[in-house]
């Protein structure tokens, strides 16, 4: 085993973390963060949620909690886990255990404590790390070695670990993405590449939340290929995917100085149409506001390249900001021109410069030249709003009494009334 002394860690001193710690550390019991807070706090990014690892059972820790006024919710006592409430904040307690027997993510378990030993059940090696409440780190897998190389290594036998949880192929990936660097670790990858079939075992909801993930982390262009390459990308998306524009969103996003939209990476790794965006949606499962977003941005995206000012503002107005936002940056993603065009620049940010009018032709305005109530009424509508729209967003009075006078006259004339 290695340890490594941390200095100075505000939130182990200060948190409910630290009353957790000190509540579960003490009276023949021992209690260390593990997992993601570890990992994180040593490459020196920001620290959420904070796990905690006892060798309390469940029923010492809940009355220990009782004993102390901490709200304590048995989450999932039958592995071990309570979930302990400070102000507000839950922290998740799971009792040392050894996995005696695993399937898929449910696992027969017994408590131990044995440190090695529940370091070793994990997956990955920089998430075997665990940090007591004074500060040291304590490593039984190689995973400071790891960290310092920002290398995803998983812990033991690749072929044992993927085939005690398939979701582990895209959390591979997915932590590659978020804290890797470089290819992804080969034995790691070549070993997520032979149980690629495995993924078909996966529910939609575990792959959506891992993919969304994926595609918003600083390497995902990496991941991406790298999963591509391997043949895992198709079996998740259920379909054929596009790297290349992908990369050119993240890019785009960059030059923008945007956050990273992962439903819009999405959408460039994975959309040329509507049925593709609709396929997705089904695969993974994803939000009505998701899978509405990808078929917005999949619906004729062509047709944006090249407008000129006129066609763009109309194309504002029928699609709202954040739809005309979301075509116009797949369109450019996918138009296979350099990023750096200005003319691209000035149409994707044309919302923040310039903010579509109301139609202001009303269906009184219509009524007063002697249109009755009814479906002609909002037809005639229809065709005033695209006389309007020609018009350039006219807004005198005059051109508008004009637009209405004529639209009347006209269909008044095709329908003989």
């Amino acid at each position: 085993m290695t340890t490594r002394q941390l200095d100075h860690v505000a939130w182990l001193e200060q948190s409910g973390a630290a009353r957790v710690l000190a509540l579960l550390d003490a009276d023949g019991e021992e209690a260390r963060v593990v997992g993601g807070a570890v990992r994180n706090q040593l490459l020196g990014l920001a620290v959420a949620d904070v796990d905690i690892a006892t060798t309390a059972v469940p029923v010492e820790v809940m009355r220990r909690a009782a004993a102390a006024g901490i709200k304590a919710v048995p989450t999932g006592v039958d592995h071990g886990t309570v979930t302990l409430v400070l102000d507000g904040t839950p922290y998740e307690v799971t009792t040392l255990r050894l996995d005696v027997e695993t399937f898929g993510r449910k696992a027969k378990v017994e408590f131990g404590r044995d440190w090695a030993g529940d370091a070793h059940r994990r997956d990955f090696t920089v998430n075997g790390l665990s940090l007591d409440r004074r500060g040291v780190v304590h490593d039984h897998v190689g995973g400071l070695d790891d960290i310092a190389a920002r290398r995803v290594r998983f812990i033991g036998n690749p072929d044992a670990r993927i085939a005690e949880d398939y979701l582990r192929i895209l959390r591979f990936f997915r932590i590659h993405a978020a804290y890797g660097h470089g290819a992804p670790e080969s034995a790691g990858y070549l070993a997520c590449v032979r149980a690629r079939d495995g993924l078909a075992a996966l529910s939609a909801e575990r792959l959506r939340q891992e993919m969304l993930k994926l595609v918003a982390a600083p390497g995902a262009v990496e991941a991406v290929v790298a999963m591509n390459d391997g043949g895992l990308l198709q079996l998740v998306i259920g379909g054929v995917a596009y790297p290349g524009p992908f990369a050119v969103m993240i890019e785009i996003e960059r030059q923008l100085g945007l956050r990273p939209d992962a439903v819009l990476r999405l959408g460039a790794l994975c959309v040329a149409v509507t049925e593709d965006a609709r396929r997705l949606g089904q695969r993974l499962r994803l939000s009505n506001a998701e899978a509405k977003r990808l078929d917005t941005m999949g619906h004729r995206w062509w047709r944006l390249t090249g407008m000129d000012d006129a066609t763009a503002r109309r194309r504002l107005y029928r699609l709202g900001a954040a739809g005309y936002r979301d075509r116009i940056m797949l369109a450019w993603a996918r138009s296979g021109r350099t990023v750096s065009s200005q003319r691209w620049v000035e149409l994707a940010t044309l919302p923040d410069r310039w903010t579509p009018p109301k139609f202001p032709i009303r269906a009184a305005d219509l009524i007063a030249r002697g249109i009755d109530e009814g479906p002609a009424l909002g037809h005639i509508l229809t065709l005033c709003e695209d006389a309007w729209l020609a018009s350039g967003f006219i807004d005198d009075p005059a051109g508008l009494a004009r637009i209405a006078d004529e639209t009347v006259a006209r269909f008044r004339r095709e329908h003989r009334l």
